[in-house]
């Protein structure tokens, strides 16, 4: 994975294996969206489905986490029977591009790469992702798209911003560094 070049590590390997991987992932960030969170603001919850992106990202890249969690969030929205709400969709796939871009900075969790200067890495995409999705692409799509109030736009983003970071950081980094743990010892095997 170290001697791709940035597009090839920004798109990831699209195969077989990486269409089922985010086709179950948006499945299952769709479910975990309806039923796997605890609300916190008007329309918002500190889900679970924000590991979704994390593991997928960390397997598959950054564009198969985008539209892993962007395809998720429409299929939470039907399952919800809320109606589809596009702007939070690309934000969700926004926020899942950043946590993703763990090969663009040398963590290669399927070689059994990440450490503690990763891990830094990681935490800081997942502010400045949250940060860009959720404080400017969704609130311009809500303007676009709906003609929403940007107060409570602002105010669902900074809770789903603060609720996903808080997500991805206290339970995305040690999943990281298990999958690379796990990976690296595949890799360590010798035939006899």
């Amino acid at each position: 994975m170290a001697n791709k070049s940035f597009g090839q590590k920004l798109l990831g390997v699209w195969n077989t294996k990486t269409i089922v991987a985010v086709a179950i992932g948006a499945a299952l960030f769709g479910v975990l969206m309806n039923y796997g969170g605890i609300p916190v603001f008007t329309n918002t919850s500190l889900t679970t489905a924000m590991i979704v992106p994390v593991v997928v990202g960390a397997m598959y890249g950054p564009v198969p986490a985008l539209v892993a969690a962007g395809v998720g969030n429409v299929i939470a929205d039907l399952l919800g029977g809320w109606g589809l709400w596009f702007d939070w969709s690309v934000g969700n796939g926004v926020a899942a591009l950043f946590v993703g871009l763990l090969p663009l900075y040398g963590a290669y969790i399927t070689e059994g790469v990440f450490e503690i200067k990763h891990a830094i890495i990681y935490m800081l995409c997942c502010v400045v992702g949250n940060g860009v999705a959720f404080g400017i692409v969704t609130p311009i799509l809500t303007t676009l798209f709906y003609g929403g109030d940007l107060n409570v736009t602002f105010l669902q983003a900074l809770a789903a911003s603060l609720g996903n970071i808080a997500v991805e950081v206290i339970i995305g980094i040690p999943i990281l560094f298990l999958l690379a743990k796990r990976y690296k010892s595949r890799t360590n095997l010798e035939e006899e």
